[in-house]
């Protein structure tokens, strides 16, 4: 009897084990499928994502080159006004991009700084044609209204979200590393660093350009006046990265603007 029920135990043991052995069978490729279908998943959503990044980026571009033109295009407006000037805040933007990057700004080309670059002179909209067409010099109260283009720009760009980094450059780049520019008297480090490269930038191109009053200056003349001013006008250190550019960068510059 004993043997019996032994033998009882251990054939119910085995059956037992053997559907205990097909349970778990079941229930590890049942795993494995929904394992397999959250993989399926995943890369399902990880395609998606790279699509959704790619039309997002597609997007950006056209938008930063939707930004671009209207830049350029309000850029050329300021500069229809003043003659004389032909393309100089597009090759300033352009020297300006290439000093920064010789400082080791990060992202130097980025698009607000170009921006700023670009539409520095912007407040020149509101001087009136009597003074920014004048043939000879300004009176106190002239240059008193001149000296405000750039607060004025300021305000004009400072309004337009895609441009309200911008300002900084288009506000600052009258001030001098000494503290005697305007229109806020700023000095050293309290000027922002696009401004203080903007300033080298501009001054460069001033002097290599004909003007109603004088002749254009050599690119070699122009560069050892402005590091002349080193410490005073200009940032030294900006300075020091401007005297490490050679002269064929900035003539390759200006040929193809």
């Amino acid at each position: 009897m004993n043997k019996r029920v032994e033998l009882s135990v251990e054939l119910r043991t085995e059956a037992e084990l053997t559907r205990e052995v097909a349970r778990l069978r079941a229930e590890l490729a049942r795993r494995e499928r929904e394992a397999a279908d959250k993989e399926l998943q995943l890369e399902r959503y990880a395609a998606d994502l790279r699509e959704t990044f790619k039309e997002e980026r597609t997007l950006t571009l056209q938008l930063t080159r939707s930004y671009r033109a209207t830049v350029r295009a309000l850029s050329n407006a300021v500069e229809a006004r003043d003659a004389y000037t032909g393309k100089h805040a597009e090759r300033v933007a352009a020297y300006g991009i290439e000093i920064a990057r010789a400082v080791g700004l990060p992202r130097p080309d980025a698009p607000e700084m170009e921006f700023g670059f670009l539409l520095h002179d912007i407040g020149k909209v509101a001087v009136p044609d009597s003074i920014l067409y004048k043939p000879g010099s300004l009176t106190s109260e002239e240059r008193a209204l001149m000296a405000r283009h750039p607060a004025v720009g300021a305000e004009i760009v400072r309004g337009i979200e895609f441009l309200a980094e911008a300002a900084e450059v288009v506000r600052s780049h009258h001030e001098r590393w000494d503290g005697l520019g305007y229109p806020d008297g700023l000095a050293g480090e309290d000027i922002p660093v696009a401004a203080r490269v903007f300033a080298v930038a501009d001054v460069l191109d001033a002097l290599t350009t004909d003007r109603p009053y004088r002749a254009a200056f050599s690119l070699r003349q122009a560069r050892a006046m402005i590091v002349e001013e080193a410490g005073s006008h200009f940032d030294p250190d900006v300075i020091a990265a401007f005297r490490g550019i050679d002269d064929a960068t900035f003539v390759r510059i200006g040929s193809e603007v």
